[in-house]
């Protein structure tokens, strides 16, 4: 949405400190702790369009596995390994999609980017819990059954994530006209 290269550029490593420092502003609950993370992948794919948002993303992603500790539990290629990673992949393609459905409106309504925020949402639900159980029953050896999964990776969580989906898209709607009248 942003149409200045150098700006794009800007915003966009501005979002991936974001997501970086949102990491560390966490409640803890058992097994997946709850971060600020998705507030900022979610309006990175709001604000800067399915592109450049994954991109932000992207580049988080790839700091954190160079070794700079912007993780919740740390950094390094090692991290691969952890159950909570599939949420740092979720967060990605979650991020594109947010985006992508957000971008089909330049004006788009509070309706749409929640509707982008849910679906972005689910994404970032599905591919994190599926890894989480893969990793913690086949890698690491600490089984987790279903429910329990359910519990601690989805329910628990699931309030605060569905608020920020309203906070995003509130902030969504106030920021995307300005973005596109401010950043040429």
């Amino acid at each position: 949405m942003v149409k200045n290269r150098t700006a794009s550029l800007i915003i966009c490593a501005l979002f991936s400190a974001l997501i970086a420092v949102g990491a560390f502003i966490k409640v803890p609950i058992p097994a997946v702790p709850f971060t600020l993370q998705f507030l900022f992948t979610t309006l990175a794919g709001l604000l800067l369009g399915a592109r450049l948002g994954s991109l932000s993303v992207a580049v988080y992603i790839a700091v954190g596995l160079l070794g700079i500790p912007v993780f919740t539990q740390g950094g390094g290629i090692g991290y691969i390994l952890q159950p909570t990673f599939g949420y740092i992949i979720g967060f990605y393609l979650g991020t594109y999609i947010t985006g992508a459905i957000a971008q089909t409106s330049s004006q788009p309504t509070v309706k749409r980017l929640l509707i982008a925020n849910f679906a972005g949402l689910a994404v970032v639900y599905l591919v994190g819990m599926i890894y989480y159980y893969v990793v913690a029953n086949y890698y690491i050896q600490q089984p987790i059954g279903i429910w329990p999964l359910i519990l601690y990776c989805f329910i628990l969580a699931l309030p605060g994530d569905i608020a920020i989906c309203f906070v995003s898209a509130f902030l969504g709607k106030r920021l995307i006209p300005i973005l596109n009248r401010g950043v040429r």
